[in-house]
């Protein structure tokens, strides 16, 4: 009866183990989400930067917050990639009208996605 209970109890022991084992991992994979995300945005501040003062918002590879992040403008749309370094990847896209007068020029965003959504 002894070995029976105390099997019982490894095996609930064991469960609750790899139940918090699977709960940790699940917030760090949050947790590098949202610096991907974090990443992203920081892109498409660096383009609103740049289409303020007229330059070209384009980039490859730029570091930021431990990973890096690239951005393309066609005129209308600055889609910017972030990537964690945990090699987490998010997307952040703004399609933008652009006053004539400037620089500074004065961005409007009209419509705003990220991931795709």
């Amino acid at each position: 009866m002894v070995v029976f209970v105390v099997a019982l109890l490894s095996v609930l022991v064991m469960g609750m183990l790899e139940m918090t084992t699977e709960e940790l991992q699940l917030m760090r994979n949050q947790i590098w989400a949202a610096h991907a995300l974090a990443t992203a945005e920081a892109g498409l501040n660096y383009a609103f930067a740049q289409i303020r003062q007229g330059e070209d918002p384009n980039i490859t590879s730029a570091s930021f917050n431990g990973g890096s992040y690239t951005v393309t403008f066609d005129g209308s749309t600055i889609t910017s990639t972030g990537t964690s370094s945990k090699g987490f990847v998010a997307r952040v896209e703004a399609v933008i009208t652009t006053e004539t007068s400037g620089p500074p020029y004065v961005i409007r965003v009209d419509e705003f996605k990220v991931n795709g959504e």
